[in-house]
């Protein structure tokens, strides 16, 4: 095969050592080097200074977790190419499994070129990353608090989910305090809940009536107590991201107008995928990195199936949520693009389907510039008039109907 980096690396990073093998080819010959470095920061200065030694020029690292990212910190003040590989990607034949190997292993990969980078961003942008994906484990820690609140209601025989929509909205917040602070009359349960929920007072005080015990309101002021903890915590952490989204204003801005993309999801798809958009040849590679395509999976001429791709599950998740939002807005490109495959592929697929031009329209924003103009509900049916307009013809046929149409004057 062809050599495109004659003098490279390849380390096998762990938790404790770091297995470094440098690889070069001087006159026709290849030579190897091993050495195993620890973790340390002063044994990683000293790993630096071996591969300038060394005169390497390309590293391609490999880790299970975050133990490359000191690593990489450090190599990255070097004049090296760095390369992260996916372990699924450089697996070797089994049966030669060992540290050694595996480091001999991706440097010759990486000599022919072989070995797919994965995307590491920037400082800035691994800051906003590493703070919204924060934000949303607790968001979901706070939700499973909720669920336990419900849980302990339940085993009092308390039904104030079936009377209120948001057992933490106005209503159900005053009715926990009070059940915590030991009151058990339903009647004056009842008279807490304000008066613009669709609940009579005989069915408040039917579903506030229970037996609520000690025990049950130790619970409850348990999981209330996390939830303020919780909400304190993404206060504060929407505060920080409002203090360090200053570089990313501009970008962000731009997807806002997308419709069905809050300013949250926006600040996520910006977090996950940049602002610098030449990393991804085409809007196409973006998708399929973020795991929004069908996966290739074919045998004898069959395509066995049809799933989407693993990947990217932070982004993935984020724009699912907003394609449902767009899905809803009226008279727009991605509420016809849903109903339009939701008949034939079934509203998951269609779901994904709108996901993925979600992607598509923030890649192409983001690479160009320009700001979001959707092209309407009527988009399809202006795209292809004689085959929307055959389809039709056939629809009134099957009601029993002889149809034949002439062009209207322009």
């Amino acid at each position: 095969m062809e050599l495109l980096h004659p003098h490279c690396a390849g380390l096998d990073i762990h938790k404790e050592t770091v297995v470094a093998c440098v690889r070069h080819l001087r006159n026709g010959k290849v030579t190897t080097g091993i050495k195993t470095f620890k973790t340390t920061t002063e044994e990683l200065i000293a790993l630096s200074d071996w591969l300038t030694t060394e005169g390497c020029t390309h590293i391609v690292m490999e880790a299970t977790g975050v133990y490359w990212k000191p690593v990489w910190h450090i190599l990255s003040d070097g004049e090296f190419d760095l390369v992260l590989a996916n372990a699924g990607h450089v697996k070797n034949v089994p049966g030669r499994k060992t540290d050694v190997n595996d480091a001999a292993w991706l440097a010759e990969l990486m000599a022919h070129g072989l070995v797919k980078a994965s995307f590491v961003p920037d400082q800035p942008t691994q800051q906003m990353r590493d703070l919204l994906r924060t934000r949303k484990q607790f968001g979901r820690e706070r939700s499973s608090h909720i669920q336990r609140i419900q849980k302990t209601l339940e085993d009092a025989n308390i039904k104030l989910d079936l009377v209120v929509t948001d057992v933490l909205g106005l209503s159900g917040r005053r009715i926990l305090e009070a059940l915590i602070a030991g009151q058990t009359v339903p009647h004056a349960l009842a008279a807490l809940a304000d008066r613009r929920i669709h609940a009579t007072s005989a069915q408040l005080e039917a579903a506030l009536r229970g037996r609520v015990t000690d025990h049950h309101r130790f619970m409850l002021k348990l999981h209330l107590d996390q939830i303020d903890a919780q909400d304190a915590a993404i206060a504060r952490i929407d505060k920080e991201v409002a203090g360090n989204v200053e570089p990313f204003r501009v970008a962000l801005e731009m997807l806002n107008g997308i419709p069905g993309v809050s300013s949250l999801s926006a600040q996520v798809i910006i977090a996950e995928i940049g602002v610098d958009m030449s990393r991804f040849e085409t809007a196409g590679h973006l998708i399929s990195w973020a795991g929004l395509c069908p996966r290739n999976d074919e045998s004898a001429g069959k395509r066995r199936s049809s799933r989407m791709k693993k990947g990217a599950p932070w982004l993935k998740t984020t724009l699912v949520q907003c394609a449902w939002a767009a899905a809803r807005t009226k008279d727009s490109y991605f509420q016809a693009q849903y109903h339009r495959l939701r008949s034939r592929r079934g509203p998951k697929k269609a779901i994904g389907a709108v996901a993925s031009s979600l992607l598509t329209a923030a890649y192409h924003m983001l690479k160009s510039g320009t700001l979001y103009q959707d092209l309407g509900a009527n988009h399809f049916n202006h795209r292809a008039k004689d085959k929307q307009a055959l389809h039709l013809i056939h629809r009134l046929k099957n009601l029993g109907f002889n149809v034949q149409i002439t062009p209207s004057a322009a």
